[in-house]
């Protein structure tokens, strides 16, 4: 994942940061306990595709 995207994509739900997890290949929402899946390099950007976090991943 570039920086330079990192740095323009936001949470479609609530606008904030994302933080990329590598190992994962998601971008995680903390504020609204989201992931999104990227999927052959490329983030998948909808609610309805994204897996919520359990508490113990919420650290």
């Amino acid at each position: 994942m570039e920086k330079i995207l990192l740095e323009i994509l936001a949470c479609p739900v609530c606008k904030g940061e994302l933080l990329y997890d590598h190992a994962n290949q998601e971008l995680i929402c903390r504020f609204d306990r989201l992931a999104y899946p990227i999927v052959n390099e490329i983030p998948v950007m909808l609610e309805s595709r994204a897996r919520r976090l359990s508490s113990e991943e919420d650290n």
